[in-house]
């Protein structure tokens, strides 16, 4: 049984450890918008990234109506529309409502729950039980609306998976009926053992003591805290969850579902993220043959459960190639990844995206990402060749988690930098 947990001043953060943020927390919404260069920008939260296919028709609606038509995937599961006028908020607000996409105006942007995207499909335990229920408390929780649009729920099946992304609260299903839980904090190595039907609601309490954790020191995330309050935080949260902690360190590197047949499911990534009408149509109008469900992936792909009778799946995924998405693992596109870039973002100082396709070689054994400036939108987590724009050229870099490799610079030499790009993945 979870205690409450216990009130508590608000704690500042002391010197040593993470530093905090300055300035407000600007993360986009759907009732916020993001000025870009392109227009504004909209970005809506997909809890687990489970989409019917009528809320998948409903932002294909919306991307026509009041943006540029596109859908773009993002490294949480959700989706942006870009593009958008200025005055299109209450519309599109209303919308999303009507498609069940907005339950919660006070909580719009702290719905950010990642989840195993093949849960249920291969013998793991299925998390829709979890997800729905996190989701309800989350909205449901008058505290939850403060917390920043960067904090992060994961849900993970026991593969590992999202638990590699380094959320800030994570619940992991413990033995192939999931019939307990694991409670992580951060990337604590040490996580607490809850019972099944209560994971949801320690998730949820869990982010409440960081909202008093926090307290007015402007930190967004756990690891925006020092050390002290981090560690603090973490014998809260022990305490309250009642349960035993367990030794288990957090996996170093994310291994995303790979495209193509996964049992009676179909697994397509899409090509930096971005999604044409035609392709999201078809995507929805496959899902729609086979039990109306779609799963969008931290790392942009896109999972239709099925059940898919094995003849049917290899035709769907080669009508799902012909469209331009990944469907086999030796595309050469599989793990390119790339921000916006110019022109649609004003601080990127290159094309990133035209660059990286012209980059695109034989597949490589480490994702690589292309960012137009240091902020690195959307990177990756794990072990990663790091491309970034600078004023002197192409920085590149080889990624292990925390540790950066500086490994060369490459300046206005397009095939220099292809061949560069190639020979870093293939480490």
């Amino acid at each position: 049984m979870l205690a409450a947990m216990p009130d508590s001043a608000p704690s500042p953060l002391s010197a040593g450890g993470a530093s905090p943020r300055t300035g407000g927390d600007a993360c986009p919404g759907t009732l916020r918008l993001h000025p870009a260069d392109d227009g504004a920008l909209a970005r809506v939260r997909i809890p687990g990234g489970v989409l019917s296919a009528d809320q998948a028709e409903a932002l294909l609606t919306a991307a026509a109506r009041f943006g540029d038509g596109e859908l773009h995937l993002t490294s949480r599961g959700n989706v942006q529309l870009r593009g958008l006028g200025t005055e299109c908020g209450g519309e599109l607000a209303g919308l999303l409502t009507d498609a069940g996409l907005l339950p919660s105006a006070a909580h719009e942007r702290a719905r950010n729950i990642v989840a195993s995207p093949l849960a249920g499909l291969d013998g793991s335990p299925p998390l829709g039980p979890w997800l729905t229920e996190l989701d309800r408390l989350v909205c449901g929780s008058p505290a939850a609306a403060s917390l920043s649009g960067r904090f992060l729920f994961a849900l993970d099946d026991g593969r590992g998976d999202v638990d590699a992304l380094g959320a800030d609260v994570t619940l992991i299903a413990e033995g192939p009926s999931g019939a307990a839980a694991l409670l992580r904090i951060g990337t604590a190595v040490e996580v607490f053992r809850v019972p099944a039907a209560d994971a949801p609601r320690a998730a949820l309490l869990a982010a409440e003591e960081f909202l008093r954790a926090a307290g007015k020191s402007g930190a967004w995330r756990v690891k925006d805290l020092t050390d002290d309050v981090r560690e603090g935080l973490v014998r809260a949260v022990g305490s309250a969850s009642a349960g035993p902690a367990v030794h288990r360190p957090r996996p170093r590197t994310a291994t995303p579902p790979a495209p193509g047949l996964h049992g009676s499911a179909i697994t397509a990534d899409v090509p930096l993220g971005r999604l044409t009408p035609a392709q999201w149509r078809l995507l929805t109008e496959t899902a729609r043959r086979y039990g109306g469900e779609l799963r969008l992936t931290p790392w942009r792909g896109i999972v239709i459960p099925g059940p898919v009778p094995r003849p049917e799946a290899a035709e769907a995924l080669r009508t799902l190639a012909g469209s331009g998405l990944i469907t086999a693992p030796d595309s050469p596109w599989t793990g390119v990844g790339a921000c916006i870039g110019h022109p649609g973002c004003a601080k990127s100082l290159s094309d990133v995206r035209a660059e990286a396709g012209a980059a695109v070689g034989p597949p490589g054994r480490l994702p690589v990402y292309w960012s137009g400036c240091e902020r690195r939108c959307g990177h990756p987590h794990g072990e990663w060749i790091d491309v970034v724009v600078t004023p002197d050229g192409h920085r590149i870099s080889h990624v292990r988690g925390e540790r950066r490799e500086a490994r060369t610079t490459v300046r206005n030499d397009p095939a220099r930098l292809a061949a560069a790009v190639a020979e870093s993945r293939a480490l």
